[in-house]
């Protein structure tokens, strides 16, 4: 019965070899802001647009990953310091180039001021018209970094928020004349809110922030994982689906219902 035993020990060693892996790949956790339309929660699940597009490049790598949703500068400490955690969507500056492992864009982004359309003292034609007005950007985001470079640095002009819905309350509540999103947000934003579209004005785009973002990894993540998740990011990416997604063509595409902020 010797072979039997030798047999039962192959079988073992392939199996816990088999649990090895997949306990690696179970690690994974995807961490986001929320950001609508691509990054909401539908019935306590984490959805929107490029949020398909993670789930669809994570379904082709054949990799189980949770995602979570946290406030943008947490999300983003997590990503910088836990080897086994992906961001998005994230830019791709040239002070995060070397900090993170560049998966691929999963989203497009226009931003620019947005204010309350009653605002009509409030007009802008250039970057620097909106250096009297105080504006709330999220921590650690984009926009701050920018902002910051170009002469937005007086005491109280920038308000830093948690995420992009706590910079949506301190607009509507008065508390700051300007905020940063993208036009194609507001729909998604002012129904959460229960307000019309037309109460708030894309005021002016910031053409240094119009950009593609990405789905990024930490830097000691496998080169492994690391290649699956890119070769799995070019096949989703000759999908109708994705070219929709990063042309902001989301109408027809998934639908994103019943927005909890």
């Amino acid at each position: 019965m010797a072979w039997v035993s030798r047999y039962l020990v192959v079988v073992g060693l392939i199996l816990a070899t088999g649990m090895c892996v997949a306990q690696e790949t179970s690690q994974l956790q995807v961490v986001t802001e929320l950001s609508p339309p691509h990054q909401t929660l539908v019935a306590g699940q984490v959805d929107g647009y490029s949020t398909q597009l993670v789930k669809a490049i994570l379904q082709q790598a054949d990799i189980v990953a949770s995602i979570e949703i946290y406030p943008w500068a947490r999300a983003y400490k997590m990503a910088l310091e836990q080897p086994e955690i992906l961001i998005y969507n994230m830019a791709r500056t040239a002070e995060r180039e070397p900090l993170f492992q560049w998966i691929g864009p999963v989203a497009s982004y226009r931003l620019g001021f947005v204010k309350l359309a009653h605002r009509q003292d409030i007009q802008l034609k250039t970057l620097a018209d909106a250096q009297q007005y105080s504006v709330a950007v999220q921590r650690h985001d984009v926009a701050e970094t920018f902002l910051k470079k170009n002469g937005f640095g007086q005491p109280d002009q920038l308000v830093v928020a948690a995420d992009i819905s706590e910079s949506w309350q301190l607009l509507l509540h008065g508390k700051v004349d300007l905020i940063i999103d993208d036009p194609m947000a507001l729909t998604a934003m002012a129904a959460h809110f229960n307000i019309k579209p037309e109460y708030v004005e894309f005021a002016f785009a910031i053409e240094q922030l119009q950009q593609q973002t990405y789905l990024a990894a930490n830097k000691a993540m496998s080169a492994e994982v690391i290649k699956n998740l890119q070769q799995a990011h070019q096949h989703v990416a000759a999908s109708t689906l994705y070219q929709k997604v990063m042309r902001s063509e989301f109408d027809g595409i998934i639908p994103v219902k019943n927005k909890q902020i």
